[in-house]
């Protein structure tokens, strides 16, 4: 009888704990949007807004590194200003970044099911899958964000391919740094990754 009333009160709490996390991370991959450089002919800013959700998945896994991304796109969509330059998801849908939003999705996932494969407690282990996963993730955003260029901004896909030249530098350095913090806070807090999601 107490085993059955212990469960359900672990499972609760750990429900919670996710929407914490969730709603955390989607407040810091929207805060990040006030870091932008505009660059580059195709006018899209280098920012700090896509490492972060890089970011949520290494830290929160796959499923949860997900659910923030589409929270924070989710409060886009009604009208707060959650993307880089003040924008909300609405708007940026129609213009050429529209790619990247879904890379957005799609890279917090990924790099977040990759980085879960690292087994708690083992720091080499960790290095090697959460750097994989990062430099996965930020291919992810290009490819998408390059197609979002084909798409709206009606450049050929060379050419998009191109644009993406100048975000590559600053995408590894962000993404090195990311991946710094991921392990940092796992290290602090190994119980994160024994929960695979």
């Amino acid at each position: 009888m107490t085993t059955t009333t212990a469960r359900p009160a672990r499972t609760s709490r750990s429900a919670v704990q996710d929407l914490a996390y969730i709603a955390v991370f989607a407040a810091l991959i929207i805060v990040l949007a006030f870091v932008a450089i505009p660059v580059g002919a195709a006018g899209v800013p280098i920012v700090l807004q896509n490492a972060a959700v890089i970011l949520a998945g290494l830290v929160l896994g796959g499923r949860r590194g997900f659910l923030a991304t589409a929270l924070f796109l989710g409060l886009g969509l009604i009208g707060l200003p959650v993307l880089a330059g003040g924008r909300t998801t609405l708007a940026a849908l129609a213009g050429p970044t529209v790619g990247y939003l879904a890379g957005y999705l799609v890279s917090a996932a990924v790099a977040g099911y990759l980085a879960y494969r690292a087994r708690p407690g083992r720091r080499g282990e960790q290095i090697l899958w959460f750097s994989l996963a990062g430099v996965v993730g930020v291919l992810l955003q290009y490819a998408f964000g390059a197609l979002g260029l084909v798409w709206r901004a009606g450049m050929e896909l060379s050419e998009a391919i191109i644009a993406q030249g100048a975000f590559i530098l600053p995408g590894i350095a962000k993404i090195a740094v990311m991946i710094i913090i991921a392990l940092g806070i796992h290290a602090a807090f190994p119980d994160l990754l024994a929960r695979r999601n």
